[in-house]
């Protein structure tokens, strides 16, 4: 059975790249520099289904990206969660957080989304991918 991507993932984000476990997607929220990971493997909803070597990878990557977003945008804090009660299938987001972005140090959750223009949504695309080719 080939991979699904729930749908409400797929309308909120832009596909970006793959990993060996999982798909990068960025939110469509330009107010912040917002990844979701999502392992490309059907019925994971909690990190608990992994097998020890999916989990092990899976906290790999999570880490990589991570890396990448703070050596990429120097952030006062990264956001790291997996919450899954609207979407169930297993994703992490990883948000890149400053003092002065506007909610902090509240939570982004139920804010308002701020669309990519098409150039914007390029540039950062592109610095993301070029950062993962050269980690």
């Amino acid at each position: 059975m080939s991979f699904k991507l729930d749908p409400i993932l797929e309308r909120d984000s832009h596909h970006l790249t793959q990993l060996k476990l999982c798909q990068i997607r960025l939110m469509d929220n330009s107010n912040y520099p917002w990844l979701i990971l999502v392992p490309m493997k059907n019925n994971i909803i909690e990190i608990t289904d992994f097998e020890q070597a999916d989990y092990d990878l899976f906290n790999w990557e999570i880490r990589k990206v991570a890396k990448i977003l703070q050596n990429e945008f120097k952030p006062d804090k990264l956001n790291i969660a997996t919450i899954g009660n609207i979407v169930p299938q297993l994703h992490v987001h990883i948000i890149v957080r400053f003092k002065n972005d506007g909610l902090f140090p509240k939570t982004v959750w139920g804010s308002q989304f701020v669309p990519y223009e098409h150039e914007n949504l390029k540039a950062i695309k592109d610095i993301i991918i070029k950062s993962l080719i050269a980690y």
